[in-house]
């Protein structure tokens, strides 16, 4: 199976929707913040290995309480997910913060001050 191949975009999306609801509506861990998104998913083509880029506002200590609580809770997010999604294997769940839409929204900022 080839890495980018209709199957993985398809199981890329549905683990990615499928980690959104976990994270937003059953996970009660009060590091976690509530404005945390998954922006995109990676699962490797063998099924093993999962990326998972997240992105949270706020500041830099509220993204690291957040990451710290995923990667606490990621055994229970992974049953959730096995439970949810019929796969051969359940991937591991690897977090990442991603940077990109803050960097964005700092950018419109300097945009908007170089055009007043």
């Amino acid at each position: 199976m080839r890495k980018n191949s209709i199957k993985n975009t398809r199981i890329n999306v549905e683990v990615q929707r499928e980690l959104s609801n976990i994270i937003r509506g059953e996970i009660k861990d009060p590091r976690i913040n509530p404005m945390t998104s998954v922006v995109a998913v990676e699962v490797a083509p063998d099924l093993k290995q999962c990326k998972a880029y997240i992105s949270v506002l706020g500041d830099e200590e509220s993204q690291k309480h957040t990451l710290e609580g995923l990667r606490s809770a990621e055994g229970y997010i992974r049953k959730q997910l096995a439970s949810s999604i019929n796969l051969r294997n359940t991937p591991e769940i690897t977090f990442i913060i991603d940077q990109s839409i803050e960097y964005g929204v700092n950018m419109s900022k300097l945009i908007d001050e170089v055009n007043k």
